[in-house]
């Protein structure tokens, strides 16, 4: 990974749509696999998001991957909510995600922190404040696992601010966890990692200009840190969400940074100028080859 912060060869794909029947054919060869990448559910009873979650369920599903991973933000939302919300909102990501009919693998996202936006009394000394909720209900927020003759990190870019809010950012107990776990890894092993908060994006460039300055809520602020640690290993993809924007930034000729669109679009809005439209990353590794598509599924209110 020498260098892979300079000469940035940018490979944007703003409105790409792909129908799940040119999903990537399974490899011959026992190295290669399938997996779908889903990001920005923002699951809730309402704008018939139920409906349309279980569409790419159904669509996956039909698809057969390895496994799911997901990139955050799977609920809609409970930052701000009361409790009883909060954990109607996790019951039902649970209750629909539980139709998926292969290991699902969950990263966490801001809309599934509990409370740090919500000015009640006590808040704080409630017992699944904050990350509980979401350590309690879907598991841990930063492991590692390995498939095939790949690794995969999931971290927990959601870091909060000195005013009660979020940022993104990589907390100091995950960047110790991070140098013992690549330890443990061969220089020569590719390596897949999950973030909700995206490392580097084009985004903001794009639509404001290129001298424009991303916020610290919109990427993650100790990024340079976190990268350097994977120098001297095989950092090969960098799966990311939270903007609802879909773009591959491939670096060096080796590190895909994938911003991955978002299963309900536009919050479910499905207006005609939603790009890119509601969908999911489906992702083919063979050996060290990445190979990706956008599956747009379809969904209609």
């Amino acid at each position: 990974m020498k260098n892979i912060y300079l000469l940035i060869t940018l490979s944007l794909f703003v409105t790409v749509g792909c129908n799940s029947s040119k999903a990537p054919k399974a490899s011959e060869t026992e190295k290669g696999f399938t997996f779908a990448f889903l990001t920005d559910i923002h699951l809730q009873p309402e704008l018939n998001a139920v409906a349309g979650f279980q569409k790419a369920i159904d669509t996956i599903n039909q698809i057969s991957p390895d496994f799911v991973l997901t990139g955050g933000d799977l609920v809609m939302d409970v930052l701000n909510q009361t409790y009883g919300r909060a954990d109607s909102l996790y019951k039902l990501y649970k209750e629909v995600s539980g139709h998926l009919e292969m290991p699902v693998y969950n990263t966490v996202g801001n809309h599934e922190v509990y409370g740090w936006h919500r000015d009640e009394e006590g808040i704080e000394d409630h017992p699944e404040f904050g990350k509980k909720m979401f350590e309690n209900e879907i598991g841990e927020r930063f492991y590692s696992f390995d498939h095939k003759d790949w690794h995969f990190i999931v971290l927990d870019a959601i870091y909060r601010g000195e005013d009660g809010h979020y940022i993104g950012k990589i907390d100091q107990e995950q960047i110790d966890w991070l140098k013992t776990d690549l330890q443990q890894v061969d220089e020569k092993t590719p390596i897949a990692m999950s973030v909700h908060i995206p490392f580097i994006t084009s985004s903001t460039q794009l639509s404001k200009g290129s001298l424009a300055a991303n916020s610290e809520g919109s990427v993650i602020t100790n990024s340079l840190d976190v990268l350097k640690l994977f120098l001297g290993h095989n950092l090969r993809l960098v799966l990311q969400g939270h903007l609802h924007f879909l773009e591959d930034i491939y670096v060096q000729n080796q590190v895909h940074f994938i911003t991955a669109g978002a299963v309900c679009g536009r919050w479910w809005a499905n207006k005609p100028e939603s790009l890119p439209e509601e969908g999911f990353l489906l992702l083919h590794l063979d050996g060290e080859d990445v190979d990706w598509e956008y599956v747009d599924y379809a969904w209609t209110p």
